[in-house]
């Protein structure tokens, strides 16, 4: 299940992007847009050999990281060596070509556990960033 929440603070916000698809959606959409910042959680780069993540469109077409990078920020990535659903190759190419600070782990799987209080802290912590720079 895919989760996109935005926190829309004076016309710029922070996607939180949890669950795989999600985190493509909301790359794909920093490419246009700015944001304040991003937070990827399971990130990944390709269709995965899969019909429906090919379907999705977000994996067509060269990823614009320049646009990516320029457009947010804060980008902060979480990712797991062991999820089972992707390849950690791909999840250090995003933290690698977004500057992406990533919270790498090798417990968290696919971080599908509903009890993700890093999360909340790394948001909490984006938003009085934002408000301190006032």
């Amino acid at each position: 299940m895919n989760y996109l929440v935005n926190f829309v603070i004076n016309h710029k916000s922070i996607n939180t992007t949890t669950y795989s698809s999600g985190a493509a959606a909301a790359l794909r959409y920093a490419e246009t847009h700015e944001v304040y910042a991003i937070v990827l959680v399971s990130a990944y780069i390709s269709d995965l050999d899969d019909e429906t993540e090919r379907e999705s469109g977000y994996f067509n077409r060269p990823w614009l990281w320049d646009k990516i990078k320029s457009n947010c920020c804060y980008i902060v990535q979480f990712g797991s060596s062991d999820d089972p659903f992707l390849p950690w190759e791909e999840q250090k190419t995003v933290a690698e070509e977004t500057g992406a600070l990533l919270h790498a782990a090798d417990d968290k799987g696919h971080y599908m556990n509903s009890v993700f209080p890093e999360l909340i802290n790394v948001v909490r912590d984006l938003i009085e960033k934002f408000n301190s720079a006032g």
